[in-house]
């Protein structure tokens, strides 16, 4: 497998600086590393590298020095961004209230050959896709790549709203390859160019970097329902970070509140008010890029999203290249054995499992806190809707007393039965733990998170109007405020560090 190809045009960006960082820069001889440089009115310059950042000398910018490299680049867009013609290079203002620049981020730009192989194969069925990826793990470089790489068969245009993909000024950067670039005026009009390029120039594949508005997620599914293949990125990490922002959540179908029968509730185990998928999604596969050499893959998006609305996981496709250059792909992470012997709490059972995972039935206790229960404690369950494929059935003592049918022929046909006192985490954890020959889990981070999700249950049911949690530092509370938001409810946090905590209630 032949290595990464790596063009950077480095010696455009060092000619835009003041002469003394330039040389500065230089002496580092770190350019393969080179991040970005940074330029603040009053601070001495900076170069940051993968592996972390120097300063350019010991003497602060100056207005003048600034100056400098505005004078020599392009000009600025509404978004602040310009570049240097004919190369991959961002440079970002920062600007006073005068709007005067006082501070510039210069970003290395690189064209790399070769990182679409992990994925090519997804990029060439056909099927859009959507990168997520947080900044720096090289979303755009490979949306460039995929442009290159489609271009060589289909007609692909590139609606490049920053110039990012195409490099700046009127000719494409060869990193596109045939690909055609339409430029856009200002963000704000990026829908308006996307539906533009569909209409005037008919293309089968249109890329996409950045959407983050209402606007440009119903223009993507409009260019969808018409036969275009889109391959795009988005802000967010992760499947379910997108599914947790109401702007792009359409993106993968959009998420409504459904409410069940009485017994449909039942059999799933849920609460009456469930979240579902509410359309097809715009997208067919997900691409999560972890880092430069590894993404993990989501082939289906609809199924995949059910399951998480549904509180089940469906494990991500896990590709990587190793420093080889061979490619690996792992079609889900390996889950630990079983042990041969379970046990409950209300019943002695000695059933033998074999080394896989336990597949469990539940029947009237919560699917969502079950997978949660299964999470904290990391075993492999499996939850599945018909008794037949099942090697368990869970349910609480409530349920397990009025003796219905399903739970009958359960025993009739020697499945295991576990009971729970009562349809909580706490107690699924403690009952799964038995199974495996476990101990609760006692991470603070679970802990936190089971009481959030039970918090949530309580405001749902009614049986709270508010609930305060316990307190938490930021980065808990952030969760614990989008898992409220999830639930469709509302949360503020409140009090003073290091007591300051979350409160959750309806709206």
């Amino acid at each position: 497998m032949a290595k990464l190809e790596i063009t950077d045009d480095l010696d455009a960006l060092i000619a835009v600086l003041p002469p003394p960082i330039a040389t500065s820069l230089q002496a580092a001889n770190r350019g393969e590393d080179l991040l970005e440089v940074i330029l603040d009115l009053g601070r001495p310059p900076e170069a940051r590298f993968v592996d972390g950042e120097i300063e350019l000398g010991p003497q602060e910018v100056t207005q003048a020095e600034i100056d400098y490299v505005v004078s020599r680049i392009a000009d600025f867009g509404d978004d602040n961004r310009a570049g240097i013609e004919r190369t991959l290079h961002r440079i970002s203002a920062i600007r006073n209230r005068r709007a005067r620049i006082v501070g510039l981020t210069c970003r290395v730009g690189r064209a790399v050959y070769g990182t679409i192989d992990i994925i090519r194969d997804i990029i060439e069925s056909g099927q859009s896709i959507m990168f997520l990826g947080g900044p720096g793990v090289g979303k755009t470089t490979m949306l460039r790549e995929a442009a290159r790489i489609l271009a060589a068969k289909k007609r692909v245009v590139v609606v490049d709203t920053s110039n990012e993909i195409g490099g700046d000024g009127d000719i494409p950067h060869p990193a596109i390859g045939r690909a055609r670039r339409m430029q856009v005026t200002t963000p704000t009009m990026q829908h308006a160019v996307m539906i533009e390029a569909v209409e005037n120039h008919m293309p089968e594949v249109i890329v996409i970097d950045e959407m983050g508005t209402e606007l440009e997620a119903v223009a993507a599914r409009t260019i969808a329902e018409r036969g275009v293949q889109l391959i795009a990125t988005a802000h967010g990490n992760t499947l379910d970070n997108l599914m947790m922002n109401p702007t792009l959540c359409d993106l993968v179908g959009g998420i409504q509140t459904v409410t069940l029968s009485d017994e449909e509730a039942r059999r799933r185990g849920t609460q009456k008010s469930v979240l579902e998928r509410k359309a097809p999604p715009t997208f067919d596969v997900v691409v999560e890029i972890q880092d430069w050499d590894r993404v993990a893959v989501h082939h289906n998006v609809a199924q995949a999203v059910d399951a998480i609305l549904r509180g089940r996981f469906i494990p991500a496709e896990i590709r990587y290249r190793d420093e080889n250059g061979e490619i690996h792909v792992e079609k889900g992470a390996v889950h630990p054995k079983l042990p041969h012997k379970a046990q409950t709490r209300e019943f002695e059972q000695a059933e033998e499992h074999p080394s896989r995972t336990l597949r469990v039935f539940p029947y009237g206790i919560s699917q969502n806190r079950l997978r949660q229960a299964g999470r904290a404690l990391n075993v492999p369950i499996l939850i599945v809707s018909e008794l037949g494929q099942a090697d368990v059935l869970m349910t609480s003592k409530s349920y397990y007393r009025k003796r219905p049918r399903t739970i009958s022929d359960a025993e009739r046909a020697g499945l295991p039965v576990y009971v729970l006192r009562s349809n909580t985490v706490t107690q699924m954890e403690h009952c799964l733990a038995d199974i495996f020959g476990l101990e609760p889990a006692t991470d603070p981070f679970a802990a936190a998170m089971q009481e959030t999700q039970e918090a949530i249950e309580k405001v749902l049911h009614g049986e709270r109007s508010s609930v305060s949690l316990s307190p938490q530092d930021a980065f808990v509370r952030r969760r614990q405020h989008e898992m409220a938001r999830a639930a469709n409810l509302l949360s503020y946090s409140k009090g003073k560090e290091p007591r300051r905590r979350v409160r959750i209630h309806q709206g």
